[in-house]
């Protein structure tokens, strides 16, 4: 379908190009007079021909340039079509302008006429592409304080610093919905697109674990677009130069100014080289748990033994691991214990203790 639309505009431009030329170019170049040659209906047949016949072979590659333009379009922003659609707008504008001086151009005229056309709209697209901030804010600042106002709150997520980038594993972790909920988390969440891909291709996965994963992170997304307080956005961009899914998101956070929340340790770390804020879900998570201080007293339940002789391992409620000295015995039962002393490792906290009863006999 495709190729025989290309064909038909060849054909219509050799036909409107050989109504107009060909009368002028058999009497003016090759002094023929004869009427049939002079026809301008004559030049029309001869025109769409010769393109026809001139085209056929390139019919297949104007169609598959004109498929490759419109994926591009389908994954291009909102905002570059619109900048280069005005920009090509005001290009065409500015060769309409000129037209009366260049259509009075003897014998080539039209065709002049036509390339100029072609030219200053491909010159107003790309220049609308690459000014297109300054193109909006153009026309923005025409608008009112107060709509000023409510388009920069509108806009919110565009403040540096404003705009949260989730990555796959802090989605798939799935706490970030529940600290969403308490209202600690401000500003806008922003889900790439290719984070979407990535979350799909785990979902669809034939490991079962894998695909109960992506699955639960596509849960949580709609979870927290349903349910949240925060503002959702879902930027539709991609990088074609870059592979990896986190250099992607580094890469749209420095163009963003935002910042990227994150359970992974090795993105944690590249953002940090990158210059990147990061906001890493453990962090808090650790910062947050209760501080316990060598001599407290916890009252805990011994799950199982430790990994040297007489040792008792225990859990508090968010998960700190506690080493009791001599609790072996106390397994399967509840004793309290003083805290001895607390190791803060990078897999976490773990606390050392000493039943009490063993302290008081001491």
């Amino acid at each position: 379908m495709m190729k025989k639309v290309v064909h038909l505009f060849f054909i219509v431009l050799g036909v409107v190009l050989g109504y107009q030329l060909c009368p002028d170019l058999f009497i003016h170049v090759f002094h023929l007079h004869h009427s049939l040659l002079t026809s301008n209906w004559f030049g029309a047949a001869i025109g769409g021909a010769l393109l026809l016949v001139a085209t056929i072979s390139l019919a297949g590659y104007v169609s598959a340039l004109l498929r490759w333009l419109e994926e591009r379009l389908k994954s291009a922003p909102l905002a570059d079509i619109l900048g280069g659609t005005i920009g090509m707008v005001i290009g065409l504008v500015v060769a309409y302008l000129f037209s009366p001086e260049i259509r009075s151009i003897p014998v080539v005229g039209v065709a002049v006429q036509f390339f100029v056309a072609v030219f200053f709209a491909y010159l107003g697209l790309r220049i609308g592409f690459t000014k297109r901030e300054e193109l909006f804010n153009l026309f923005s600042g025409r608008l009112s304080l107060k709509e000023r106002g409510e388009a920069r709150d509108k806009k919110g997520a565009l403040r540096p610093g404003d705009a949260k980038l989730l990555d796959t594993s802090v989605i798939i972790d799935g706490r970030i919905a529940d600290l969403v909920d308490t209202g600690f988390v401000d500003g806008t969440l922003i889900i790439a697109s290719f984070v979407l891909e990535e979350l799909q291709h785990i979902a669809d996965s034939s490991d079962v674990l894998k695909r109960n994963r992506g699955r639960r992170g596509l849960d949580v997304l709609n979870r927290i677009q349903k349910e949240s307080k925060a503002t959702v956005q879902i930027v539709e961009i991609d990088f074609d130069d870059i592979q990896e899914v986190d250099s992607k998101l580094v890469r749209l956070a420095k163009q963003m100014h935002g910042k990227v929340m994150t359970n992974d340790f090795n993105l944690n770390k590249v953002c940090e080289l990158q210059g990147v804020p990061v906001l890493n879900i453990n962090d808090l998570a650790n910062a947050l748990k209760p501080v316990v201080l060598p001599g407290e007293e916890l009252h805990v339940q011994v799950i199982k033994d430790g990994k040297e002789y007489n040792q008792g391992v225990a859990y508090l409620d968010d998960g700190t691991m506690i080493v009791i000295e001599g609790g072996r015995e106390y397994i399967g039962g509840r004793v309290t214990v003083l805290v001895t002393s607390v190791l803060q490792t990078s897999a976490g906290r773990m606390i050392f203790a000493k039943p009490k009863l063993l302290e008081k006999a001491l």
